[in-house]
């Protein structure tokens, strides 16, 4: 189903939602200082567990971004009514295209789990199978992000290419909840045309 993009269908968690035309919603984190936080805006009236998410994305640097700060940009999944345990995708824009750090070329997408699995955690123990290349991606330009969840699997693919497959997924095969839309530090990100299918 397509997913209209105003704020009635919406309710910010730990961001700052703004609506600048019917097909476009733009997302900037704010009350939240480390990165990896429950930091999204949740469509509401969804339970989702298995099936398919789609969204173009365009992630762009704000003007007070830390120097660390990458554009990231992407999807929660199955999270919770409190938004305090979710499953998430997303993509590091810098890290993309034009990028001629060959570490941080390795570090293109990210899955994570909220609140114990986040890329510190994965850093910290030398985890390096939840993120990938992701050389279709720059700043301020959309592309499209495809997510396929069955169970404990969950399969990502950003412009059609599939870029990193998790299994199993930190909250188990059972979780259900709501979908988001993720933003991190520094990111000025505009989502549009989101689409969900629901399997079950």
């Amino acid at each position: 189903m397509q997913i209209p993009m105003t704020q009635e269908h919406f309710t910010p968690v730990h961001v700052l939602a703004a609506y600048p035309d019917k097909k476009t919603i733009q997302v900037q984190k704010t009350g939240k200082t480390l990165p990896d936080e429950n930091t999204f805006l949740r469509l509401d009236g969804v339970s989702f567990h298995n099936g398919t998410i789609d969204v173009d994305v365009c992630g762009r640097l704000l003007p007070d971004a830390p120097d660390y700060a990458r554009g990231f940009i992407g999807i929660v999944f199955r999270a919770d009514a409190s938004g305090s345990e979710f499953e998430s995708f997303y993509i590091r824009p810098t890290n993309g295209r034009g990028c001629t750090d060959p570490v941080r070329q390795m570090h293109g997408c990210q899955y994570f789990s909220y609140p114990g699995y986040t890329f510190a955690y994965f850093r910290e123990f030398g985890i390096d199978i939840y993120e990938a290349r992701a050389d279709m991606i720059a700043l301020n330009e959309w592309c499209h992000i495809h997510a396929e969840i069955q169970d404990d699997a969950g399969t990502f693919y950003v412009n059609g290419e599939k870029l990193l497959h998790v299994c199993p997924l930190k909250h188990g095969a059972l979780a259900r909840g709501s979908v988001g839309l993720y933003v991190d530090i520094g990111t000025d990100g505009l989502f549009r045309n989101l689409q969900i299918e629901c399997t079950d």
